[in-house]
């Protein structure tokens, strides 16, 4: 089975979490009570689900949407890999994508 690495955000906790293609990376997170917050429960409304890519997977995942880099704007701790774990759909290519969880997230659902 294809699995997906979590990293803390100060890189002390390493989860290698297996996953089924089709699912995001903020559902396998929250099966696996993966502290990922999605307040918005995957409907692109929020960036709680923020994660950095590892560099060397990003561009493994196509480019984001116009609405997806509208809810990055609002994301705490933005970087040049940052992505939404609702808008990243996980498939066979992408066994052993590594995330880091940011430190905090800006809810503004709430």
């Amino acid at each position: 089975m294809p699995k997906i690495v979590f990293l803390s955000p100060d890189g002390s906790q390493r989860w290698d979490i297996a996953y089924t293609p089709g699912q995001t990376v903020l559902e396998v997170a929250h099966q696996h009570d993966i502290d990922l917050e999605g307040a918005c429960e995957g409907s692109l409304a929020c960036s709680t689900c923020h994660v950095v890519v590892d560099p060397g997977w990003f561009r493994k995942l196509g480019e984001p949407s116009e609405d997806e880099e509208d809810m990055l704007d609002l994301a705490f701790g933005l970087t040049k890999t940052s992505r939404l774990g609702c808008q990243i759909t996980l498939t066979e290519e992408l066994d052993g994508l590594t995330v880091t969880l940011p430190s905090a997230t800006n809810n503004m659902m709430g």
